[in-house]
């Protein structure tokens, strides 16, 4: 990974520092799997844990040596100096790493008095003993060790000169790249800057030679010599990767962090952004234009194997990152889409969305409708479609995550359109029966062509009695409708001041298997909310379904997925999520 004649080093800490936040649990197979996606992306060095720590990183480095086929990528065995007083070679910890068997060692040891002091409560010349000796034992049989300076910025602002002083042991201990670590994230990206130059300047001897900075300016003088300086970031202050992109372009050349920003409290220094701001930004060289398509691809992945949602707003990479709502907006992006854009999603392998809202302006439906494949509409009906979807937003629809609806609209405002089928009428019923609990019921009368159905079915809460008796009365005209099924069912509460007779917004995602897509429903009524995104779910099935295409769905639009991202969008074998608020006690019995 050159820039110029510099050798820029992406050192990625998902399956360790990642690991370690809130709601993050990654199983072994995870862990293999992402260290897989890792090294096939290009990044050069994957921390993959800390042997003796837990059984699960003892058993991922025990299965990485007949598993793991890395073919780019160095694994790293985490861990920290020796403890106080102790030799290394009768340190069980650093004996452990070195039956994890990986070529390189990533050790942490301490910059800060304040923790030599208080929390490992020994010296300051022991502390430097630690380092020095842990880093020449791990070197002396075979590995390279990568040594992280944990705390070094409050280090370095309360006693400067020890904190360079632990740098220089670890150098003369043999490690290949010693790392600044911001490990509180407290600080700001000019400290930072500064610092990282003065500490250039200090170790000028020692650390390696960097011909040239961003723009082809040095940051400061060259130096020469072997070791490589490195920048850890935290996103405390929300300046992770602020703070890293200033230590590299201050001549730092190997950078940590972790996909997506996952790290303990508010997350790790996101190597997502940090690449796409070096490489399409800084001038960096990092990985090829083919790989860097997928960068958004590699961060859905992982939130997939965390299980965790994806957010939809992360820069370069999520689902709202070039997305446009505003009408104003939409008409610049149809004139030059760089107009609103700061770079080229698709060179991330990300796109360009318009939304459509009650801030939309004519131009976002007029791209809609040529996105969905519907032809033939004039301006005033297209017009006509915009100003329905002002008023139905003005009492609770909301139409951004749910495009199968907005689809549904502009067809019906199409000469000629007709429904697959038509609703006459419909009635639910919950009975608490003494010993047998609650029980739901559902009949409903639909008309198909010039027939009427009338149909009764029992289910697990209305709304899923309520579908059973559709797909009863319909299914013998639309065989293929057992192809699709719920996927997500989320409720939200629009106007909570008014209690339980708020009115509520219904998100349906169903699928094939295959596609998904999003409709919506609002009401002062669960049930009759639930019903329209039922039913425009089921006509949005209907009126796409292709038998000639293996998956059914769809016969428009077929680059083209309507359903906003959610868990169970990612995670294979999910349970269909609800939000947050909603009205628990309808919720109870709705199913």
């Amino acid at each position: 990974m050159e820039f110029g004649d510099v050798k820029i080093q992406l050192f990625d800490t998902t399956l360790r520092d990642g690991a370690q936040a809130e709601g993050v649990s990654l199983s072994c197979d995870d862990k293999l799997r992402i260290a897989a996606r890792l090294d096939e992306f290009g990044i050069d060095y994957i921390e993959g844990g800390w042997p003796g720590s837990n059984p699960k990183d003892m058993e991922f480095f025990e299965r990485a040596g007949s598993e793991l086929k890395l073919r780019h990528a160095r694994l790293t065995a985490f861990g920290s100096t020796c403890k106080r007083d102790i030799d290394p070679a009768d340190d069980p910890q650093i004996q452990l790493l070195l039956q994890a068997n990986t070529p390189v060692v990533s050790l942490f040891g301490k910059s800060w008095d304040l923790h030599v002091r208080d929390v490992l409560q020994t010296t300051p010349n022991e502390n430097l003993r630690m380092i020095r000796e842990s880093i020449a034992y791990l070197t002396g049989r075979g590995r390279e060790v990568v040594y992280d300076a944990e705390h070094f910025f409050d280090g370095y602002k309360e006693n400067a000169q020890y904190a360079l002083d632990t740098l220089r042991q670890a150098i003369a201990g043999g490690a290949s790249c010693v790392v600044l670590c911001d490990t509180n994230g407290g600080s700001l990206a000019w400290e930072v800057g500064e610092i990282v130059r003065t500490v250039r300047l200090e170790l000028a001897s020692d650390l390696a030679s960097i011909v040239e900075g961003v723009n082809g300016k040095s940051s400061s003088q060259p130096c020469s010599g072997t070791v490589t300086l490195g920048i850890h970031a935290h996103n405390d202050s929300d300046t992770g990767v602020a703070n890293s992109l200033e230590a590299l372009r201050n001549g730092c050349t190997h950078v940590q962090g972790t996909i997506n920003g996952y790290g303990e409290r508010c997350g790790n220094a996101n190597l997502v952004s940090i690449i796409a701001n070096m490489q399409l930004k800084m001038g960096y060289d990092l990985v090829s234009k083919e790989r860097l398509a997928h960068l958004t691809d590699l961060s859905h992945y992982v939130n997939e194997l965390a299980n965790l949602r994806p957010n939809t707003h992360q820069p370069f990479v999520g689902l709202s990152a070039f997305a446009h709502k505003g009408g104003t907006h939409v008409n610049a992006v149809l004139k030059n889409v760089d107009s609103y854009q700061h770079v080229e999603p698709e060179r991330l392998g990300n796109q360009t969305r318009v939304l459509v809202s009650e801030l939309s302006g004519k131009d976002n439906i007029s791209i809609k409708a040529d996105e969905f494949g519907v032809e033939g509409l004039s301006r005033e009906k297209e017009r006509a479609v915009l100003q329905q979807i002002k008023e139905l937003e003005n009492v609770g629809f909301e139409f951004e995550s749910a495009e199968a609806s907005v689809d549904l609209m502009l067809r019906r405002s199409q000469e000629g359109y007709r429904p697959r089928f038509s609703l006459i009428d419909y009635s639910v019923s919950v009975a608490n029966r003494a010993g047998r609990g609650l029980s739901s019921e559902a009949t409903i009368k639909a008309e198909v062509g010039d027939q009427i159905y009338h149909e009764v079915s029992e289910g697990n809460g209305p709304v899923n009695a309520l579908m059973l008796a559709l797909r009863k009365a319909i299914q013998g005209h639309f065989p293929h409708l057992d192809r699709m099924h719920l996927l997500d069912y989320k409720v939200r509460i629009i106007n909570s001041d008014q209690g339980t007779g708020a009115s509520v917004r219904v998100l349906i995602t169903s699928s094939d298997g295959v596609h998904n897509w999003t409709t919506v429903g609002a009401s002062t009524n669960i049930i009759e909310a639930s019903w329209t995104a039922i039913s425009d779910a089921v006509e949005y099935f209907l009126i796409n379904y292709d038998p000639n295409v293996e998956s059914g769905l769809p016969a428009r639009g077929a680059d083209i997925d309507y359903a906003q991202p959610s868990v169970s969008e990612y995670v294979a074998d999910s349970t269909p999520v609800v939000s947050e608020e909603r009205h628990s006690a309808e919720l109870s019995s709705a199913g």
